[in-house]
């Protein structure tokens, strides 16, 4: 009697414990509503375990949340980070070795997306990026995924990211259960662009320099040229103290421009983006900033750029105001440190003190898991 007393009363305990364990996840599994950046009224589960992006370098924002391991929930992605921004690849992969393992899935808005695996992975949320709400949408993607109980949550460091940066983190910061850290980035974000603001508010319209963004620069040398309209980059420009020239030449997000048009033009200050296209694209004359860059080869990419055919006679390079800074600010939501070179190239004395150097450092020391190194920006030296 005593034993199978005990007996008993050790199932009744394990009963109650199993119980116990069962009622706790269910509580953990938390359903929360949401309106993403698209302006969809979302049901999604807080503090997802498993998570697909639509693209690469959404680490880039993740990592802000995530500080110990923004790899922690992801199961897939597209591989654009590791083709298209080998050094940041290499820079995680050395933290976080797991990440060779990571399955890609190509892009979702297209045929070659494997929703079978994404379904297999028991994907839980799938980030995208808003400039392909459309396709999406086109595709069916997200119907599909909502069938298969997948919530979709649109986030934007690119159509429009002084306006959108803060709320897709915050909004991110809601879903991963991580507000304290959006919150956190969130304020150091509006401190380094007030810095800015503060004082382009002052500079009459007449003291700020026409500003030629070139996309891509030399990343097909045959081609040229692409440029950003009032979006994105081109919106850094207007808000650090410049002119965008391509505003005034499309209404569109970028576009392919002519080089009689630039030459005609003759605009004061000339900016190309670059980045270790390298390994994607071996033929690539762009300046390939990056974690792993050294700023001699910056120099030498940069004076060949400036040396192309009709380029020496642009007023630009004459006068020393011809540069370059990293593409991938232009995803982000680092872009605010390029601003401050922005603002440094086209109004020197006025930001005498700002040193986007030393924020990018600090980004890194209180924000990334991942230690700061190589080359993110520079100017044609007057010697070239």
């Amino acid at each position: 009697m005593i034993v199978r007393s005990l007996t008993r009363g050790l199932c009744l305990a394990a009963a109650a414990t199993t119980l116990t364990i069962a009622s706790a996840t269910i509580a953990t599994a938390e359903t929360i509503t949401v309106t993403d950046i698209a302006g969809r009224v979302v049901e999604v589960e807080k503090d997802p375990s498993n998570v697909v992006i639509g693209e690469g370098r959404m680490i880039y924002s993740l990592a802000l949340l995530d500080q110990d391991n923004p790899f922690q929930r992801i199961v897939g992605w597209k591989d654009d980070m590791v083709n298209y921004d080998p050094d940041a690849y290499r820079k995680y992969l050395e933290v976080f070795p797991e990440i060779a393992d990571l399955p890609s899935f190509g892009s979702p808005y297209t045929d070659e997306w494997n929703l079978e695996a994404v379904i297999a992975l028991d994907t839980e949320v799938v980030l995208m990026n808003l400039g392909n709400l459309l396709a999406a949408q086109e595709s069916g993607i997200i119907e599909k995924l909502d069938e298969a109980g997948i919530a979709t949550i649109f986030v934007d460091f690119r159509q429009d990211p002084t306006q959108n940066t803060v709320p897709s983190l915050q909004l991110l910061g809601r879903i991963f259960d991580r507000r304290d850290e959006a919150d956190a980035f969130g304020d150091y974000y509006q401190e380094q662009m007030k810095l800015i603001y503060a004082r382009v508010q002052e500079i009459p319209d007449e003291d700020r320099p026409v500003v030629f963004v070139e996309r891509a620069a030399g990343y097909n040398p045959a081609n040229c040229c692409s440029t950003f309209g009032s979006a994105n980059l081109g919106r850094l420009v207007d808000l650090s103290g410049g002119r965008n020239w391509g505003s005034a030449k499309t209404p569109g997000f970028s576009a392919s421009v002519s080089l009689e048009a630039i030459f005609a033009d003759d605009p004061d200050v000339i900016i190309g983006t670059g980045a270790n296209w390298a390994e994607a694209n071996p033929a690539t004359a762009a300046v390939l900033f990056g974690y792993e860059a050294d700023a001699a080869a910056v120099q030498d990419r940069l004076a060949a750029l400036a040396a192309r055919e009709g380029w020496p006679e642009l007023s630009a390079v004459q006068n020393g105001r011809f540069h370059s800074v990293y593409h991938q600010f232009y995803n982000s939501p680092y872009h605010f440190v390029a601003m401050q070179a922005f603002a440094k190239w086209l109004h020197p004395d006025l930001f005498e003190d700002v040193d986007p150097d030393a924020t990018m450092k600090e980004l890194h020391d209180e924000f990334l898991p991942i230690d700061y190194s190589g080359v993110f920006w520079g100017s044609l030296a007057s010697d070239s």
